[in-house]
C-alpha cells in the first residue's frame, strides 16, 4: 500500500492512504502486447505447402437451397414454391419442409409496410417448426458498396436477389 507523508501539524510523521491509481504501467503493457500481436499476427497467416493424400471419400455436399417465407404487405405469408400460408396451415407446411431438409436455412422475408409483430410471428412459426437457422432478408442499399465475402460485417443480413 502506498503512503504519503503529512505533515499534520503537532510535529508528528504521518502516513496516510495514496487513494490514486497509476494507470502508466497498465498502458505501457498493454501497448507492449498490442505491437506484439501486430507483428506475430501476420506470420501465423503464413500457410505451409503440404503435399496431400489422395482419398476416396465422398466430396461434401452442396449446401441446401434455404426456405424463403415471405410475409406480403397484406399480412399474407407464402413459401418460394408459390403456395399461400395462413398462421393456421404454416406450421405444417414449415415442418414438412423441415421434415425433407432439417439442415436448411429460413430466409424470413418482410414487407417495409407489415407490422413488427407479424414478421416475429412468422418467425415464431418456423422456429417452432424446428428450424434452427433462420435470417432476416433486407434488400441492399444501392449508395453503401457490397462487402466481399471475407470482409468483416459480411453476410450479416442476406439480401434479396
Amino acid at each position: 500500500m502506498a503512503g504519503a507523508l503529512l505533515d499534520s501539524g503537532d510535529g508528528g510523521d504521518d502516513y496516510a492512504p495514496l487513494a490514486e491509481i497509476n494507470v502508466t504501467p497498465l498502458v505501457d503493457v498493454m501497448l507492449v502486447l498490442l505491437i506484439i500481436f501486430m507483428v506475430a499476427a501476420p506470420l501465423m497467416m503464413v500457410g505451409v505447402p503440404v503435399d496431400l493424400p489422395k482419398t476416396s471419400a465422398a466430396k461434401i455436399g452442396q449446401p441446401q437451397k434455404p426456405v424463403i417465407l415471405t410475409v406480403d404487405k397484406d399480412g399474407t405469408w407464402s413459401i418460394e414454391t408459390g403456395q399461400v400460408l395462413t398462421p393456421e396451415t404454416a406450421p405444417a407446411a414449415l415442418q414438412a419442409a423441415y421434415q425433407a431438409h432439417p439442415e436448411a436455412v429460413v430466409y424470413v422475408r418482410g414487407d417495409r409496410d407489415v407490422p413488427y409483430g407479424k414478421v416475429m410471428e412468422a418467425m415464431g412459426v418456423v422456429g417452432q417448426a424446428g428450424f434452427a437457422k433462420v435470417s432476416l432478408i433486407a434488400q441492399g442499399s444501392p449508395t453503401q458498396p457490397a462487402s466481399p465475402a471475407g470482409a468483416p460485417g459480411a453476410g450479416a443480413a442476406p439480401t434479396a436477389p
